[in-house]
C-alpha cells in the first residue's frame, strides 16, 4: 500500500539521524520503515479517537524497542538525540493524521528508550 497522506508521503522521517554518522542507516531504514508501516495502518484502520490512535503508536513503539538491540550491535543506542528525534516523527504523524492534540508521551507510552 502507497500513502495516500501528501503531508506524510513528502516527510524525511527520522532525518536528522540519517545526518548523523553516529546512527546506522541500515537500522534507520527499519526504523523509518516502522513509521511508514504505522501510517499505512492509521490510513487503512482509521482511528476514530485518541485512544485508537495510541493503541497504533505504542504497537509502532514497541517495534522500536526491538531495534535497540541492532542499534547496540552496530556500535550505536537509541540515545537522546534519537529519542527526540523518533518522538517528533510519531507526533508528526499524529498531526499529519487530524490527531494534533495527542499527547506525545503517551503516542510512545511503551517505550524502552
Amino acid at each position: 500500500m502507497s500513502i495516500t497522506n501528501q503531508q506524510v508521503a513528502g516527510h524525511a522521517f527520522l532525518k536528522a539521524l540519517y545526518e548523523d554518522p553516529y546512527f546506522p542507516d541500515h537500522v534507520l531504514d527499519k526504523g523509518r520503515g516502522i513509521l511508514l508501516r504505522l501510517c499505512e495502518r492509521i490510513e487503512v484502520e482509521r482511528p476514530s479517537d485518541l485512544a485508537a490512535l495510541y493503541g497504533l503508536t505504542q504497537a509502532a513503539t514497541e517495534e522500536f524497542n526491538l531495534l535497540e538491540a541492532e542499534f547496540d550491535a552496530a556500535g550505536s543506542e537509541i540515545e537522546t538525540a534519537a529519542r527526540e528525534e523518533i518522538a517528533e516523527d510519531f507526533w508528526f504523524v499524529a498531526s499529519a493524521y487530524g490527531f494534533a492534540d495527542a499527547d506525545v508521551e503517551k503516542l510512545i507510552a511503551t517505550r524502552n528508550w
